[in-house]
């Protein structure tokens, strides 16, 4: 038992990231269940008047929704449990473990969501001012000729 013990606690060690990987891509089916329901999209969808065109409006919709949904989770939960697992691989490669750990997965995971709203809300006031223009001059401001 001591074996197993020093073998599952190492976080470089094999079965260590292979554990925390697989309880990764577990949590995030787990999660994707739990916080998106298909058969609501499709309701919402419906009661708003859109659809998915080929695809008819309520319980087909759903289906093809949670197909979707299955398909594009394990892919994510790949990439999310990967780098969950980057701290462990950069240590193995002789990067000083508080380091990799600092800048591990979930400071990553932080930075790129902060960035990505970041450029939302520049984007987001870009097009104001460019609707602004619109409503002050009735012309719409940018390139000539397009």
């Amino acid at each position: 038992t001591r074996g197993l013990s020093a073998t599952l606690s190492n976080p470089t060690g094999f079965w260590y990231n292979f554990i925390f990987g697989s309880m990764v891509v577990a949590f995030t089916y787990f999660y994707t269940a739990v916080t998106v329901n298909p058969t609501m999209m499709a309701e919402d969808m419906k009661k708003n008047g859109g659809f998915i065109p080929g695809i008819k409006p309520g319980k087909k919709t759903a289906e093809y929704l949670d197909s979707i949904m299955s398909r594009i989770t394990l892919p994510g939960s790949i990439f999310l449990a990967m780098i969950a697992i980057m701290p462990a691989f950069a240590s193995m490669l002789g990067v000083d473990s508080q380091f990799a750990q600092f800048y591990g997965g979930t400071s990553l995971l932080i930075l790129v969501g902060v960035v990505l709203d970041t450029l939302q809300q520049i984007e987001s006031h870009l097009l104001m001012r460019h609707y602004d223009g619109l409503m002050k001059t009735g012309r719409m401001k940018g390139r000539s000729g397009v």
